[in-house]
């Protein structure tokens, strides 16, 4: 299995705004520090959580991001998705064979195949505020 790093950061971050912004923005400042993610590392992570819309962004002293809709309209796999993060558990693309072994099917390929199925709708059913 293989959940970069984009994912998890972008999870943690999403659910320190749901954890410490009720009614108000939270800055990447905040984040950073409570999460220990670099800031530079959230702005790149926040503009595709922008664009993604689930995040809102607001400018000035008090700015910051907020989440764009309730934290129980929100799923883990919409913001590990955000960030182009794909979740993969085969070498090769989903049910695709191409660069599983020798471009041909693997042994096990249905089986990690099915796995990774099993856990994105997992992640699908997990929202914000379960977390």
């Amino acid at each position: 299995m293989k959940l970069s790093t984009k994912g998890r950061y972008a999870v943690m971050a999403m659910v320190d705004i749901g954890l410490n912004g009720e009614g108000r923005t939270v800055s990447l400042a905040e984040i950073s520090v409570r999460q220990d993610i670099s800031q530079e590392y959230l702005e790149q992570l926040f503009g595709k959580l922008r664009r993604a819309g689930l995040v809102a962004s607001a400018r000035g002293a008090a700015g910051g991001y907020t989440l764009a809709r309730p934290a129980t309209d929100i799923t883990l796999a919409e913001v590990i998705e955000a960030v182009d993060e794909p979740l993969r558990v085969t070498r090769c693309d989903g049910d695709a064979v191409e660069g599983c072994v020798k471009g041909e099917r693997c042994c096990a390929h249905d089986l990690w195949s099915s796995l990774g199925r099993q856990m994105m709708y997992f992640l699908e059913s997990v929202t914000l505020e379960d977390v």
